[in-house]
């Protein structure tokens, strides 16, 4: 939190835990009407149901940043996601609109296995080892101290969607590419243009060390040991099962799982190759899906007329995520109300300029 400034970082208050769901969405409901265009409240697709139903976008993190940025009227944007995505909502918006986040217990693991002392000792140690031949990338999902960070080395942020076009840009400007937070992405993205897994290492920032074999002038890339919690739990053994079930079922898993499963899933893409995969396929049609149960019970909902499952039935939802609820919603958005507000997000402004730059590379490409 050191990057960021924080307003009445308090507890949910008591009242709000005994109220019935149906009186606070009525709640809910009356502020946005009473708020109008004031209010703006985006919805990543992962959020439960209860806050969902809100939404006045939903979408990726970065793609509800950038709708949020656009929405000039919006005094206030409640941003119904976790910690990284308010960062970068506010980065982008304009210096008179308001980013909060409703619960500042919402963060994400794979986040928050890169901070920022990590990484500023990792980029000495292997400038050390490969000198000035390195550029780093880092995924969206990142705090803006991260995305600070490559922005003041010379790279840019990707998401799943451009991840391959910004590893190919990265390789047109250095001989390798360091790679944050999440290993199995950028492993999966490397290895669809031709980088040989031979060729990858692991950096450890725990051990403070570089894992791989082999002669180091043979290393591409650089990974971050660093992985989602949700989909890293998708396994070889849940392919199997789906197989021997289902045989005519087809397997889309997100990037964001280990390279084997990708490798032995049917497609795979971002989270909205999948939401729009779904969509164009045909009735009757079946598919196991490899992502955040929330929208996987969705797609289920939505698309009645298709067979679908997860490809872990036993997955739970983003905890993290999960912590922007109802209760927490009709606090932040009362707090607004009655002028107190809580739980806003603001970067430091050499954080945030910095971090502009590495989003802005990957924009103009």
């Amino acid at each position: 939190m050191s990057l960021l400034k924080t307003l009445q970082l308090t507890a949910l208050p008591e009242k709000y835990q005994s109220l019935a769901q149906e009186e606070m969405e009525n709640r809910v409901w009356d502020i946005k009407k009473e708020m109008g265009a004031k209010l703006f409240l985006p919805c990543h697709h992962y959020q439960r149901e209860e806050v969902y139903q809100f939404a006045d976008a939903a979408g990726d993190s970065l793609q509800l940043a950038q709708i949020s940025a656009k929405n000039r009227n919006a005094k206030y944007i409640v941003f119904c996601g976790v910690h990284f995505m308010a960062e970068t909502a506010d980065i982008l918006t304009s210096a008179e609109q308001t980013v909060i986040l409703p619960d500042m217990r919402a963060g994400c693991s794979m986040a928050d296995m890169a901070d920022i002392h990590q990484t500023e000792r990792a980029w000495d140690m292997l400038q050390s080892l490969f000198g000035d031949t390195m550029l780093p990338l880092t995924y969206v999902n990142s705090t803006a101290a991260i995305k600070a960070f490559v922005g003041r080395n010379g790279g840019a942020t990707v998401t799943s969607s451009n991840a391959k076009k910004m590893v190919k840009w990265a390789f047109t400007q250095k001989e390798r590419v360091f790679f944050l937070p999440d290993q199995h992405l950028g492993r999966n993205t490397a290895f669809d243009l031709g980088v040989e897994l031979a060729d990858m290492a692991v950096w450890d920032p725990i051990r403070n060390e570089l894992i791989y074999e082999g002669a180091l002038e043979n290393v591409k890339v650089i990974l971050w040991k660093g992985h989602c919690s949700v989909h890293e739990h998708f396994t070889i053994k849940n392919i199997e099962f789906v197989r021997a079930k289902y045989p005519d079922m087809q397997i889309i898993v997100h990037p964001e799982c280990a390279h084997e499963v990708v490798a032995l899933s049917d497609f795979s893409g971002s989270t909205k190759y999948i939401i729009d995969t779904i969509e164009n396929a045909p009735a009757g049609s079946a598919w196991a899906i490899g992502t955040e149960m929330n929208l996987v019970q969705r797609l289920i909902k939505n698309h009645p007329d298709k067979k679908i499952i997860s490809l872990n039935p036993v997955m739970c939802p983003c905890l993290t995520m999960n912590r922007i609820d109802l209760p927490h919603l009709l606090w932040s958005l009362e707090n607004i109300i009655e002028g107190t507000e809580t739980n806003v997000i603001k970067v430091e402004e050499n954080t945030a300029r910095d971090a502009v730059l590495a989003l802005e590379r990957m924009l103009k490409l």
